[in-house]
């Protein structure tokens, strides 16, 4: 009866034999892949091989047929499924994804090993080791299922209550509030500078804010509808959709110059459809609309004299006294 259930699987055998040990640099003969199955107790032989692949392409499973010497050797070549170069950059997003732990950063380059064969399988394993080393990974082990538990409460509609924490100086946790629970209505999910944001209507503090995912703990659905979000809280949770605008500020309308080096971050900040206008042989401007929070002075301030606010003339003063402000502290 075992030989018999072991005949039943060859089809599905060969294909895992095919899937996961050839590509188009590692092929099988009808004689190697005959001896592989016999080596598990199923019996084969070549003309029965022969129609056996040609079964497995009838069905869907393509494979190829190359010359091998003098004799025909096959390969698995599925054009739907992931290429090295699409695993390659997966894994490498995986790996370097700082609000995933490394225990969860391995788990998935595992399973990510198993949609490809063994030799593509290896390279992704060597991978990721370089990519660990030089990350920050988290250590929060349930922002899976914190994910996964906004994402359901955000398609049905409904709030969500948790216990939100930060460092404090002796880089210990401490939960918000004395441990308060937060209750909020879920808008969306934002990816940015490696961590989960969640865009939301807190109504513990009554306003639009955004949370870190990974620093949220104790996620949970409620049964409590969410109401529609009005015309303000609507244009507010758009705007918070940029790391740029989580600290708040005043949205205000500015013409920066820049050094022409810098035409790459300004497009990576702005996007390609932004004017950029020559004010100089070696600097142009734009002029956009920003929110004057913390995090824009910050991102500007970091390329020095290569980037200077222009005009309106009260956001330029604005600017002179942040940095009057450091320079005093040194």
């Amino acid at each position: 009866m075992a030989g018999q259930s072991k005949q039943k699987q060859k089809l599905l055998r060969m294909e895992q034999i095919f899937r996961t040990l050839t590509d188009e640099n590692n092929v099988l003969t009808g004689n190697e892949l005959i001896d592989m199955l016999e080596k598990e107790g199923i019996k084969a032989e070549r003309k029965t091989i022969y129609d056996d692949i040609a079964t497995l392409n009838d069905s869907g499973v393509t494979i190829e047929t190359v010359k091998k010497g003098h004799s025909n050797a096959y390969f698995y070549s599925n054009p739907n499924d992931f290429s090295a170069e699409e695993l390659f950059i997966l894994a490498s997003a995986v790996a370097s994804c700082r609000f995933l732990t490394s225990k969860k950063s391995n788990d998935l380059i595992a399973k990510l090993q198993r949609l490809t064969n063994k030799y593509t399988a290896a390279q992704l394993g060597r991978q990721i080791h370089v990519a660990q080393r030089s990350r920050n990974k988290s250590v929060n082990e349930t922002i899976y299922y914190s994910i996964n538990t906004i994402q359901n409460a955000i398609s049905k509609k409904r709030k969500i209550t948790f216990k939100y924490y930060t460092y404090n100086t002796m880089k210990k946790r401490q939960l918000k509030h004395g441990g308060e629970r937060y209750l909020v209505s879920p808008n969306e999910l934002v990816w940015e500078n490696d961590n989960y944001y969640l865009t939301c209507v807190c109504h513990n503090h009554g306003q639009v804010v955004r949370y870190r995912v990974d620093r949220m703990t104790d996620v949970t659905m409620t049964d409590s509808k969410i109401a529609a979000f009005t015309d303000e809280e609507k244009k507010e949770l758009d705007s918070f959709k940029s790391l740029y605008s989580m600290y708040g500020g005043e949205r205000r309308e500015v013409k920066i110059q820049f050094s022409n080096s810098l035409m790459d971050v300004v497009i990576d900040r702005f996007g390609e459809n932004v004017e950029c206008i020559k004010n100089s042989p070696d600097t142009f401007v734009i002029i956009c609309e920003v929110q004057l929070a913390p995090t824009f002075w910050g991102w500007l301030f970091q390329f020095g004299t290569n980037a200077a606010v222009l005009e309106p003339f009260d956001v330029r003063q604005k600017a002179k006294a942040i940095l009057a402000d450091l320079s005093a502290m040194y």
